[in-house]
């Protein structure tokens, strides 16, 4: 297509703005509440491919960790757990290399929102391991008023969301995502 018109010019830049223009890929300044509706929504779409497993709400689990009951699994990528981690994660790895340490207390599993956390269990169930999966990863757990750590121990307001999908990080908090490729390798 030539644009050769005042015309055109006109209606291709307009174009070009609403394109541009955040509004036009979502409302993402919409409330808290409304987030952690949205984050809780779109992980029961995701536990359609995990039916079966157990999972745990974020208060649940906080109360559960806060009487040290609780061991919680991140089980994402290093450098998503280098932006935050809920308090006392460890990872997939020391885990499964550790459940002797861990014996008497709950496993709870979580990535973002809790989708790749989902299919772990699913997968540990199957060589009978009992996890159970924290509702909404850890944007439900920063929306419901957890606390993460950064990768020097400290709280911070960061959270890495993946991408523009999962952009529902609290008000007041830096979402923070890679790109593409820092996600494939």
């Amino acid at each position: 297509m030539r644009i050769e018109s005042p015309r055109q010019h006109l209606l291709f830049g307009l174009l070009l703005v609403l394109l541009l223009t955040p509004a036009a890929w979502g409302d993402k300044t919409i409330s808290d509440a409304d987030k952690i509706k949205t984050v809780y929504h779109m992980y029961a779409g995701y536990k359609e491919e995990f039916p079966d497993i157990a999972d745990i709400s974020p208060q649940q689990a906080m109360a559960m960790q806060e009487q040290d009951a609780a061991v919680v699994i991140d089980t994402r990528k290093p450098a998503e757990m280098a932006v935050s981690t809920i308090p006392g994660a460890v990872t997939k790895q020391v885990f499964l290399y550790n459940r002797d340490r861990y014996v008497g207390k709950t496993a709870i599993a979580y990535c973002t929102i809790s989708y790749r956390s989902g299919l772990f269990v699913k997968d540990m169930a199957t060589i009978g391991i009992k996890i159970v999966n924290l509702q909404g990863g850890i944007l439900a757990w920063t929306l419901e008023g957890g606390t993460v750590y950064d990768d020097q121990g400290k709280p911070t307001r960061r959270v890495h969301v993946y991408g523009d999908k999962w952009d529902y990080a609290p008000a007041g908090w830096e979402s923070v995502k890679f790109n593409l490729w820092e996600q494939i390798f």
